[in-house]
């Protein structure tokens, strides 16, 4: 467990979007079949270390808010309510709203823009992660461009830095920086710096240049990558049999380096092909011992690490085993939840079938398993 008290997740969906000239804010706007409110959110869902989410909209649009989450609303792991006239406003709703729930001093808070959908499960359990040791953490990325000060000449970027979300603070922090703004009139541009106005550090988490904020039509463009992955392994005896993560009773198992998990490595072929990473025999090489046996979710892990760094989530992925035997149909949902687990995505993006041979070729013969995948990754 990444901490012994709660963690929440605040949503910011309040704001008008008034950049992007749409007919809706632009949080309600689709990319890729979902609003962008949803993708969001769905981060922040699928992270292991997220207990409850508040998602702060505007009057308006708390309806429509929750036809979008209605079935995880009745399961109580989303709460929907309504924000204020600024968005330092809407957020202290929010921790009001916290300190209703039993939110106790030590709970993490993270909070995050609902219009940040490229947020990695990676960076959130960072952020996370540093503000349980340090009470206060943002993401933020060193600026690539020069920037110059007009009439005081060019600034030095390396003492630069530009901050996204999300940031997370534990709740005391939070809700005293809060109630000090209010009580001094004061609105700030960003929740770390109300903490910082009390006098508490805030922690600098390396952010994603990825985790953009949405803001104008020029930002709605998604590229699209598409990977393919293909793998054969050997079946031999006194070898476990591990696919998708799952330990499959059987009298052999496949020979490899590594777990010889031939599913998982048809899978992260595909995706580091899709991202132009190379293949996992350059990123997990044969021939480096600290891989021996190791378990492919853990490489899997990793790959999805490489390419969340590389700006890419994964759109959903399909895989496909070839065998003879061992039947599999009973723990295919089980290997589905441990690649969803894994890469931080909900379960109805990654399919798996498995299919044989019909007795033929090395497949049908039962000397080697063989799967292939392929995926689609989204920027």
């Amino acid at each position: 467990m990444l901490y012994d008290k709660k963690v929440y997740g605040i949503i910011g969906a309040a704001g008008s979007g008034k950049r992007m000239a749409a007919s809706l804010p632009k949080q309600f706007l689709k990319i890729g079949g979902k609003t962008i409110l949803e993708t969001t959110v769905e981060k922040f869902e699928t992270s292991s270390i997220i207990d409850k989410i508040i998602i702060v909209t505007a009057e308006d649009y708390q309806e429509l808010c929750c036809q979008f989450f209605h079935k995880q609303l009745n399961e109580e792991k989303i709460h929907i309510i309504c924000g204020g006239r600024e968005r330092q406003d809407s957020v202290y709703e929010a921790v009001r709203y916290l300190e209703h729930m039993g939110a106790v001093d030590d709970s993490l808070v993270l909070i995050h823009d609902g219009v940040r959908p490229y947020v990695s499960g990676d960076l959130i359990r960072r952020v996370a992660e540093s503000a349980a040791v340090n009470g206060a953490a943002v993401a933020a990325v060193q600026p690539k461009d020069t920037i110059r000060q007009i009439d005081a000449g060019t600034l030095d970027r390396s003492k630069l830095w530009c901050v996204q979300t999300p940031q997370a603070f534990r709740f005391s922090i939070l809700k005293k920086a809060f109630e000090t703004a209010y009580c001094d009139g004061f609105y700030g541009t960003d929740d770390a710096g109300l903490v910082e106005r009390i006098g508490q550090e805030v922690c600098i988490v390396e952010g994603e240049n990825s985790n953009i904020k949405i803001t104008t039509p020029e930002d709605l463009t998604v590229e699209n990558r598409i990977g393919t992955g293909f793998d054969v392994h050997r079946l031999t005896e006194n070898r476990k049999l591990i696919l998708g993560g799952v330990e499959i009773p059987f009298e052999k198992g496949l020979l490899g380096h590594s777990d010889a998990d031939v599913l998982l490595h048809a899978l992260m072929d595909a995706m580091l092909g899709a991202s132009a990473l190379g293949d996992i025999g350059i990123l997990f090489p044969d021939n480096d011992d600290s891989y021996k046996d190791i378990s492919s979710l853990e490489l899997l892990a990793r790959t999805g690490q490489a390419v969340s760094a590389a700006g890419y989530s994964l759109g959903n992925a399909d895989i496909t085993v070839i065998c003879q035997r061992p039947r599999l149909a009973g723990y295919i949902d089980e290997m589905r939840g441990n690649i969803a687990q894994v890469l931080n995505v909900s379960i109805d993006k990654v399919s798996i079938k498995a299919t044989t041979t019909e007795k033929l070729g090395f497949t049908g013969r039962g000397e080697g398993i063989a799967a292939e995948a392929v995926c689609l990754l989204t920027r």
